[in-house]
């Protein structure tokens, strides 16, 4: 028998394995979660070796702790939500999360009832269900597609919003159902307009206490950190403590308004003006990651083997196809009519509707309130929703990113570049990269900047790169990594550090700091809160804007047979590669401390020289290639 001790142990080692083999596989995290839950709890009891024993998995902790933990994930998803983002999309998110949802809740009972066998009142149930999509899913997938335009955001704000909806919706339907059979077994006939008078009351009642809870959060939360009544240290942990105290206080005024409480709090202090929460959301996304990996393994872990038997019939597979290729279609299509919305964008919200983790949970609470009614049934509505979760999870996980590529709203393998610093040395790098067909944005605090960059035909756009939502103002699609290269040191450590949640660790980089250059003092800021050093790791930004005022120039070499790094400096004075565009289209930065980069024929060098040398006379002329181009 396992011991406590290491049954949660083996969660957490689990969970956070899954997410990195995720990351290092590039496949969707919640896809081995749910696999890693599987074989550590029902398979590997099957055979003698549960990791995490399922007697541990049914005591009343658990659905608090699993509630708690799903107002966290969508609080952390409510700060991502900024209302200046609807100015385009808020239609098409308002049709979404209301006609979407009731098309997908009466589809989805139909096919609950007539495929699965339900009876129509647990149908119901399922139906309003499984109208959620989730963060925890839609998220992940949204950043590693990075998609074009505004179906990002209208996939981020329908996946965050729905949740809160989608629940109060089935805890709503759930009340109802009991209603009747509670009337019906005490020989009280409960009449249609009695069962709508409850559910509208209930709807008024959550929305009530959700809102109503949200403000008195935020203002409380708002007060302490203006009025620097916490320090810098304690303001993450009273954070947590006030959104966790606010979601308690919710349920217990009236069940699940938590979950829109949550995320009501998000949004406020999301888009308020009074104090910054860049601290906060950092923590949260780290505690999002934590969470999501524990509550699938622990939710997945508590199947039994019959249940992924009953996942594989017919009927269950027929109703998890029809979800996605007639439900989630269909809603999309009737949701984006006059909202302006191209084909292209609605077939790519056709196929994004992954079920997550609040999917789960609530399944495993309404399983428990129907035994009593529903004793055969409710077995069955957690396999089934653990079926819907897996299989679009799996179907759209791995096929949106393909999708995207072919519509044309994503690239396979973005290779263009976000430079932060728009000076005129900067503006010559993003020319010799755009002439070469790479993507190159700019950003830049100094108007003059971006105005001059403009000109030049560079995309450029004028934001202070530490400011909140930054990330979310500027359209990312095909842009792979950072290149922090502003005068200010700080700034550009710091604008590594917020980019860092953007691409990927190896893919940040800024200019070594002034402090770090040979003879002067140590740098004031530790080299793992900085992106990775551009070029020789020595080059600070007045050693190159030197350079650019004595008249170097940038070259773009193509380099044929023979030719080497080394052949290239004896060459040319001042040489100081910065990047190469390999013959296969991917894009490499020359960074300090990764070896010396190799060159192959067909490839372009970008390199910094201060003059440009007599083109060689035959018979040199072949090893030395065609003359640089100039930039």
């Amino acid at each position: 028998m396992t011991s406590p001790l290491l049954a949660i142990a083996a969660v957490v080692v689990l969970g956070i394995g899954a997410q990195w083999l995720a990351w290092r596989f590039r496949l969707p995290s919640i896809l081995l979660l749910l696999v890693f839950g599987f074989l550590a709890g029902p398979v590997g009891a099957h055979f003698g070796i549960a990791i995490i024993p399922q007697e541990a998995l049914q005591g009343d902790w658990l659905f608090p702790f699993v509630s708690l933990a799903v107002g966290i994930i969508l609080f952390e998803g409510g700060l991502t939500l900024r209302f200046d983002e609807l100015r385009d999309v808020g239609k098409a998110v308002f049709n979404l999360i209301t006609i979407g949802v009731i098309v997908t809740g009466v589809l989805a009972t139909l096919g609950a009832h007539f495929l699965v066998g339900f009876s129509w009142e647990v149908a119901v149930v399922i139906g309003a269900l499984l109208t959620v999509t989730g963060p925890t899913v839609v998220l992940p997938l949204l950043r590693h597609v990075r998609p074009a335009g505004r179906v990002g955001t209208i996939a981020k704000w329908e996946g965050i919003t729905i949740d809160p909806i989608g629940a109060i919706l089935a805890v709503l339907v759930l009340e109802a159902v009991i209603l009747i059979e509670e009337s019906s077994a005490a020989g009280e006939g409960e009449g249609i307009g009695s069962v709508l008078g409850h559910l509208l009351e209930g709807i008024a009642f959550e929305i009530v206490v959700g809102v109503g809870v949200a403000i008195l959060a935020a203002a409380l939360l708002i007060f302490l950190l203006r009025r620097r009544l916490v320090p810098d240290w304690l303001q993450n942990p009273v954070a947590l403590m006030v959104v966790v105290a606010a979601f308690a206080l919710a349920n217990t005024l009236q069940e699940e308004a938590g979950l829109l409480e949550a995320t009501l709090l998000g949004i406020f202090m999301a888009n308020q003006k009074y104090v910054s929460v860049r601290r906060i959301v950092e923590f949260k996304e780290d505690l999002r990651v934590l969470l999501i990996s524990l509550l699938f393994i622990l939710l997945s872990a508590r199947l039994e083997l019959s249940a992924l038997e009953f996942m594989l019939r017919p009927g269950p597979l027929l109703f998890l196809a029809g979800l996605i290729v007639i439900v989630r279609p269909l809603a999309t299509w009737l949701s984006a009519r006059g909202t302006g919305l191209t084909g292209k964008e609605i077939v790519f919200l056709s196929w994004l509707a992954p079920r997550g983790i609040v999917a789960a949970a609530v399944a495993s609470l309404f399983s428990f309130r129907l035994e009593e009614f529903y004793p055969a049934q409710a077995e069955a509505i957690v396999p089934i929703v653990f079926l819907i979760i897996v299989g679009t999870v799996a179907v759209y996980g791995l096929t949106i990113a393909p999708l995207a590529r072919w519509l044309g709203l994503a690239l396979p393998d973005p290779q263009g570049v976000l430079i932060v610093g728009a000076h005129s040395w900067a503006q010559k790098m993003a020319k010799a990269l755009q002439d070469r067909g790479f993507t190159v944005l700019m950003i830049d605090a100094n108007a003059g900047n971006v105005r001059r960059a403009r000109k030049r035909g560079l995309p450029a756009q004028r934001a202070n790169v530490l400011a909140e939502g930054v990330k979310d103002d500027l359209d990312l699609s095909g842009v792979g990594r950072m290149l922090a290269m502003t005068p200010n040191d700080e700034v550009n450590a710091l604008a590594a550090l917020h980019f860092g949640e953007v691409f990927e660790g190896d893919e940040v980089y800024q200019l070594a700091m002034r402090a770090d250059a040979p003879g002067r003092l140590e740098g004031e800021i530790p080299r793992h809160l900085r992106g990775r050093p551009l070029f020789d790791g020595d080059v600070t930004y007045d050693d190159l804007d030197e350079r650019f005022e004595k008249g170097a120039r940038i070259h773009a070499f193509d380099i044929t047979e023979g030719q080497t790094m080394d052949s290239l400096r004896l060459d040319h004075e001042g040489f100081l590669p910065f990047f190469i565009a390999k013959d296969d289209g991917h894009l490499r930065v020359v960074a300090s401390g990764e070896g010396r980069p190799s060159l192959q024929a067909g490839d372009i060098l970008f390199a910094l020289t201060d003059r440009v040398p007599d083109p060689p006379l035959a018979p040199e002329a072949e090893r030395a290639g065609a003359a640089p181009e100039t930039l």
